[in-house]
């Protein structure tokens, strides 16, 4: 007869054997990383230097138009991208849930009922009900990554609808600036049309009296055949931008919104010595910091994967002809089945998808890096802008009151008879609304550049980040 104290210590060898050849192949594989630490310089090399102002919080309010904040809130409640984006997060938060109850155990009733004649016409029914349960004691750890995981994906889509949001009010902000801008810009074609066909009528009205000029009224011809086209390709560029509008805040795009007819004024200048750990607040690369620590954790229970497991499981079935026997517990939960398991040879599926883990954990590692070096480009490029353009505009106000200025005057002298050369005339007038033209463009640009540096910084130029590294 054999002794049963020596059959247990074959088996307790034989798994010591187990768990000793699992933790050889999970000690193969480095530890994958779950942060990247950037190293931000103290401040923005494209500031100027001065101490540190702050301005008021919400990146809108230093745009300082209110239509402008309203239209953001009717594009943020009605924009269709940004409700799919918001259904994404609710997905991604239902699935954190769906990974997090792999944790508890689980349990399956099912049950049938049936009734049948006999041939003397006596009828007979039968019960059936089975029960089965499963738990598996997550010794390692590895559903704890899991679900960690889960939760890591969950704030990754947070950040995710955070960064529609803050994109759709900056695409948004940008698109009503454009409409104004190509609202000024046909305004402004429409009095230069004017402007061209009063002077065909003094050049004409000259030709009759005096005979001379048929060469100028050429000119003055061709000038407003000119104006009426650049009239309506402007008419049409102001109707794309509403389009473009009206798509943003979820209306049909008609071509038909609009906007003010002043551009907004920017309140103040960019702060000096800007913090550059604001950068942190932006969605995408809080949403980047999210996957890498989510490709850890999985790169972890693919590791783990290698190690035994223990599972519980239990389960019975019960048939009858009478109801009442269905509802004896200890018939239908007899047998519980505890089942140890260790993954020897699988092809090297198990090995491979921990090593695939770890790639995709340095892939993200590496995605997170660049991220935030385009971040920190896109920041230097706004701030540096800001400044020249800001010095341009100086420099075209100064050509502007020059240029209009001569045109005064070369209108003034050829009316006076001082200078007969309608040339010199049209050619102060052409300087002239170039620089008004330049003028509407370059404030636009200013706007689109001060916009673009808030996306950049992922908010005003104040609020600390809110969320904390996962």
């Amino acid at each position: 007869m054999r002794n049963p104290d020596l059959k247990h210590a074959r088996h307790f060898l034989f798994a010591a054997a187990l768990l000793l050849l699992g933790s050889c192949e999970f000690g193969r594989f480095s530890n994958p990383a779950d942060d990247l630490s950037i190293r931000t310089p103290g401040s923005w090399a494209a500031a100027s230097s001065g101490s540190e102002r702050r301005i008021s919080s919400g990146w809108l309010d230093s745009l300082g138009d209110s239509a402008l904040t309203r239209t953001v809130e009717e594009a943020l409640a009605n924009n269709r991208d940004l409700k799919a984006a918001a259904a994404r997060f609710r997905e991604a938060r239902q699935s954190a849930i769906i990974g997090r109850s792999r944790i508890l155990p689980s349990v399956g009733l099912a049950g049938n009922a049936n009734a049948s004649d006999s041939s003397g016409g006596t009828g007979r029914s039968n019960y059936s009900l089975s029960l089965a349960a499963a738990w598996e004691p997550d010794l390692w750890g590895r559903l704890r990554d899991l679900n960690r995981a889960a939760d890591a994906v969950e704030r990754a889509a947070m950040e995710d609808f955070r960064g529609a949001r803050l994109s759709l009010a900056a695409n948004t902000a940008k698109a009503w600036c454009n409409l104004i801008s190509a609202e000024q810009e046909v305004m402004l074609a429409t009095v230069i049309l004017e402007s061209f066909q009063k002077n065909l009528r003094i050049i004409e009205r000259n030709y009759i009296g005096t005979g001379e000029g048929a060469l100028d009224i050429q000119f003055g011809r061709n000038n407003v055949s000119s104006a009426q086209r650049s009239l309506e390709q402007r008419k049409q560029d102001r109707e794309q931008a509403a389009r473009t509008l009206e798509l943003l805040l979820g209306r049909y795009p008609s071509g038909t919104a609009q906007a003010s007819t002043e551009l907004p004024q920017l309140r103040g200048h960019v702060p000096a010595g800007l913090p550059a750990d604001l950068i942190d607040r932006r969605p995408d690369l809080a949403a980047a910091r999210a996957n890498l620590f989510a490709s850890a954790r999985l790169a972890d229970a693919a590791r783990k994967a290698l190690l035994p497991s223990f599972s519980i499981t239990g389960g019975n079935g019960v048939s009858t002809t009478r109801l009442t026997d269905l509802l004896d517990a200890q018939g239908l939960v007899n047998t519980i089945t505890a089942r140890f398991s260790q993954v020897i040879s699988e092809g090297g599926a198990v090995r491979a998808e921990a090593n695939a883990a770890l790639d995709r954990n340095d892939a993200q590692l590496n995605a997170y890096a660049q991220s935030a070096l385009v971040a920190f480009r896109e920041v230097e490029f706004s701030l540096s802008a800001d400044r020249s353009l800001a010095t341009q505009e100086t420099f075209l106000a100064s050509e502007l009151e020059q240029a209009a200025l001569a045109e005064r005057q070369a209108d003034r002298d050829y009316s006076e008879g001082v200078n007969p050369n309608i040339l010199s005339v049209l050619e102060a007038q052409r300087r002239a609304n170039n620089a008004r033209a330049s003028m509407i463009r370059l404030k636009n640009q200013r706007l689109q550049n001060r916009i673009d540096l808030h996306l950049a910084l992922g908010g005003d130029f104040q609020t600390q980040p809110a969320h904390a590294k996962p």
